[in-house]
């Protein structure tokens, strides 16, 4: 009885028997909203408590890529928000820069916006998050490896763990080369 039910869910939503959740490279490309059990190959894991001992800007560079929910990037390059977004203070907001095929236009700020950052420094400590329960840190932190950043790591439970630990977070404007 269960392998029917389990086979008539399927037959009813042939999209979600076919759909994949990674792409070829191995970027998480669907349903980002989901548990992530480890840190991608060559990426530290932090808890919170310990990120929040660290000085944003001097110690580590904190960077948020939660998606800008309800919000587009305009032609201009600029960012129209649908709601303010808050982070960790002194976090650098690149938006949409998690997602698993970003834009080519969103996925170059990104790169250029690092370089500026770090200085071109790829050894600078950089910090990774979403929220809890999101791929789109986990999509980033890999692609920096992947772009020759060797001291990432990803904070699993961003800015929830943050906020689980009472403390404050701050509105943040889109960052990496866009304008706000």
């Amino acid at each position: 009885m269960r392998r029917f039910i389990i086979a008539a869910l399927l037959l009813a939503s042939p999209s979600l028997a076919q759909e994949s959740l990674f792409d070829a490279e191995g970027y998480r490309i669907a349903h980002y909203r989901a548990p992530v059990r480890q840190p991608p190959a060559g990426v530290g894991r932090i808890a919170p408590a310990a990120a929040a001992q660290l000085m944003s800007n001097r110690d580590a560079i904190f960077i948020d890529v939660l998606p800008a929910e309800g919000g587009h990037r305009a032609p201009d390059g600029r960012w129209r928000l649908a709601s303010a977004h808050v982070s960790i203070p002194g976090a650098h907001w690149f938006p949409e820069a998690g997602r698993g095929q970003p834009d080519p236009v969103i996925a170059q700020a990104f790169a250029k916006g690092m370089a500026r950052l770090t200085g071109r420094k790829r050894g600078q400590m950089l910090i990774l998050f979403c929220r809890a329960d999101c791929w789109m840190g986990w999509n980033a932190a890999r692609r920096l490896r992947a772009m020759g950043y060797s001291n990432i790591w990803w904070l699993a439970e961003g800015t929830d763990g943050w906020r689980d630990l009472g403390l404050p977070l701050a509105p943040v404007q889109p960052d990496g080369g866009i304008a706000p």
